[in-house]
């Protein structure tokens, strides 16, 4: 199958260099790689001139189409006739050498499935389960033999009956699913929900949905979005053999306040794409949730270093919550 890369990046050339460098050691190459380049300086143009790469084409875009969503719809735009799926990246994410050939390979053999995700192994938290220890459910999640230690967040969750009650990557009726991830097992697991740094479709998605514009700017949860949405087509999945490092560079993010309120009113809205008219019961434990994991979020000002992030972060998340009283998302 032939395929398109695309890798939207905004002032990180060294990251971006890194990932096409992994790209390079790939058992299958991409037929295109489009570099969608949201700079503010040429940089990353530079780097990539420097250190030239089979296939690739670079595009340095206009304010007009600066944001991860922009930049997304833009790099849809230039996709190849040819190409049967779209490959996404983040740019601080590095492959091991057989991502592609894993995720290709999934789109042949589960012919249902309009979408493919990878996992990432430097923040895998899976172990195996230990035959002679017993788990407390509160603190542990147990799945498939594999055993995850849950933060405070889940923790609490568990002892206030506010627990997921589905897998990891399934959207519950009340959102807030499981942060687990999957053990990496070798196996296919269907989902509701891929995730932005490392996830894939099938081109003809693309024919009738893009990334909503509802998220341009930073975009936190457009990917979220798109999977919903993508669901309306076929399945999506993700396979534990396509596996990947995500590096989370600093640089290009919001300040944590505006992040707070993205966390919160983006949350809402996704929430609400998969579940329109939600029952009491989930307003109750969606609303319970936010408040919870605020509230979390401001203990942090006592337990780690960075008490100003902690600060206005829970600020943020706090003003977005209360901003759905008088304005909700559309």
């Amino acid at each position: 199958m032939k395929f398109t890369l695309i890798v939207c990046t905004y002032m990180r050339p060294e990251p971006l260099l890194r990932l096409l460098q992994s790209v390079q050691e790939q058992t299958v190459y991409p037929n295109e790689i489009l570099i969608v380049d949201g700079s503010l300086n040429q940089e990353t143009e530079v780097i990539l001139k420097k250190n030239p790469f089979q296939n690739l084409h670079y595009f340095l875009v206009a304010t007009e189409n600066r944001g991860l969503t922009r930049q997304r719809n833009f790099g849809i735009s230039k996709i190849a006739e040819s190409s049967e799926v779209v490959c996404f990246l983040d740019d601080d994410t590095v492959l091991e050498t057989d991502y592609f050939e894993e995720i290709i390979k999934t789109f042949e053999t589960k012919k249902d499935a309009v979408g493919v995700g990878g996992v990432t192994i430097n923040q895998n938290s899976w172990k195996l389960q230990d035959p002679n220890v017993t788990y407390n459910k509160t603190k542990y999640y147990l799945f498939e033999n594999y055993v995850y230690k849950e933060g405070l967040r889940n923790r609490m969750r568990n002892y206030l009956g506010l627990a997921p009650n589905l897998e990891s990557g399934r959207m519950p009726d009340f959102s807030h699913g499981r942060t687990s991830g999957f053990p990496i097992t070798g196996k296919t697991y269907e989902v509701d929900l891929l995730i932005g740094m490392a996830m894939a479709f099938r081109k003809n998605v693309f024919k009738s949905i893009q990334f909503s514009k509802f998220f341009e700017g930073y975009g936190l949860y457009e990917d979220a979005d798109f999977s919903l949405r993508a669901l309306a087509f076929g399945k999506n999945v993700i396979n534990t053999n396509a596996r990947l490092s995500h590096f989370h560079a600093v640089s290009g993010r919001p300040d944590q306040y505006q992040y707070g309120k993205m966390v919160v009113r983006n949350g809402w809205y996704v929430w609400r794409v998969k579940n329109p008219n939600p029952a009491f019961k989930d307003k109750f434990k969606w609303h319970a949730i936010t408040i919870l994991l605020t509230i979390i979020r401001f203990s942090n000002i006592f337990t780690t270093t960075n008490k100003k992030a902690a600060l206005t972060e829970s600020l943020g998340r706090f003003v977005g919550w209360w901003s759905l009283t008088f304005n909700n998302p559309k």
